[in-house]
């Protein structure tokens, strides 16, 4: 398999019936991610979900280069929300360390996810029950060092 490419076990589409895609380094991640960022309009927000190390800032970073971003995307751990000048806009969230409700209002979590710019959001499960406005979910699952299986669903 090439490096650029990558599997898609269900369907060709993105969103039916959650297909599963493998990829079996970051750069193929990152390639899939560049190809997925094609589907993304104004407004929308990605839940990325999956444990340290899954490969949620290589998705981020194959999605900010499909948008069209041509800087450095980093995860923002500590800053929590990075802003990537684009059009349209892309706010990175990095929820790790959010405790409770009153965190998420102290960032302005509301500004992000019901933008007109595109949110990607890590660790979107520290959120709790807290209404993110979701409208694409990716699950990650590591399955060997390099190899990873998402899941991918349209809300």
């Amino acid at each position: 398999m090439s490096q650029s490419a990558f599997t898609i076990f269900t369907t060709h589409e993105f969103f039916s019936d959650m297909p599963k895609i493998s990829t079996n380094s970051e750069s193929q991640t990152e390639s899939w991610a560049f190809s997925f960022a094609k589907s993304l309009k104004a407004g929308d927000v990605v839940a990325l979900k999956g444990g340290l190390g899954a490969g949620k800032t290589a998705i981020c970073r194959g999605v900010c280069k499909g948008l069209g971003f041509e800087g450095t995307v980093n995860s923002p751990s500590y800053a929590i929300v990075h802003e990537y000048q684009n059009e349209p806009p892309i706010y990175h969230l990095d929820l790790y360390r959010i405790k409770n409700a009153k965190d998420l209002y102290d960032i302005g979590i509301e500004i992000f996810t019901f933008s007109k710019g595109i949110t990607l959001i890590e660790w979107p499960q520290m959120a709790g029950d807290f209404p993110l406005n979701i409208t694409h979910k990716i699950e990650i699952d590591i399955i060997s060092d390099d190899e990873r299986e998402m899941s991918v669903e349209k809300c």
